[in-house]
């Protein structure tokens, strides 16, 4: 309990610092079965108990339709920990693999995943959908963008889905990657192994592998280029005063 506490006040810090939950929001967890989904439902859940403001918490799943992946665990989990679960199967990777035959299919696969998730959230009158996105996704993703793009950008912390009128919470960021595979393991979360064949084989996956390199001869680098997000500030990302991560 003591690592749970630690984890939700990671959470919670990033949570104030962003505005991110206001009195009797909606929140659904887009739970993917992956371990950064996973503990931020079990995050969320601890967090409420004790947070100053209500708010409701849901956890969703868009099944893709890719084979041998049961999210029956994950509805276990669910029930256990007394959280309303809702699993919808659509037929996501026929479309993105069989009749569009995407060379690149990760960005329409996001996108037709996020769209679904959208009508769930509306359909059950919940206004903020929370991702798993973590510290190492906010690096990799802004190192993405400069080294294949040319830009300075990346997602931010909280975003309005305007047509959806979705709001998209991301209270992981001053969380590692070690720190959360850490802490799944420990609370033995019931992780779907994902049977994507672009798993592993993307250009975030090249970025990930790029930045261990790096980091044997620059160990603080992740933090300064996350330092350097916030103080820039990137569109969305200012604080008054940037944190330390765990």
């Amino acid at each position: 309990m003591n690592d749970l506490n630690s984890f939700s006040g990671l959470l919670r810090r990033c949570i104030d610092d962003y505005q991110m939950i206001q009195e009797n929001d909606g929140i659904a967890v887009g739970v993917s079965g992956g371990k950064d989904s996973l503990l931020l439902l079990r995050g969320l859940r601890h967090l409420q108990t004790y947070y100053p403001v209500p708010f409701r918490l849901e956890a969703v799943t868009i099944d893709l339709g890719f084979p041998n992946m049961d999210y029956s665990p994950v509805e276990a989990l669910c029930r256990e920990i007394g959280v309303p679960y809702t699993l919808v199967k659509t037929d996501i990777r026929e479309i993105v693999f069989d009749v569009r035959k995407e060379e690149n299919p990760c960005s329409l696969c996001a996108k037709m995943r996020r769209g679904a998730l959208n009508d769930v959230l509306n359909a059950r009158t919940l206004n903020k959908l929370a991702l798993g996105h973590h510290f190492d996704d906010a690096i990799e993703t802004f190192l993405m963008s400069l080294l294949f793009e040319g830009r300075l950008s990346c997602f931010k912390p909280v975003t309005h889905m305007t047509r959806a009128n979705v709001w998209q919470i991301r209270p992981m960021l001053y969380a590692g990657e070690g720190t959360i595979a850490n802490l799944a393991q420990k609370l033995e979360l019931p992780v779907v192994e994902n049977t994507c064949p672009m798993d592993k084989e993307s250009k975030r996956h090249e970025i990930k592998t790029l930045i261990q390199f790096l980091s044997r001869d620059y160990p603080d680098l992740k933090s300064k280029v996350f330092g350097a997000i916030q103080r820039l500030p990137l569109d969305g990302w200012g604080v008054e005063k940037g944190r330390e991560t765990k």
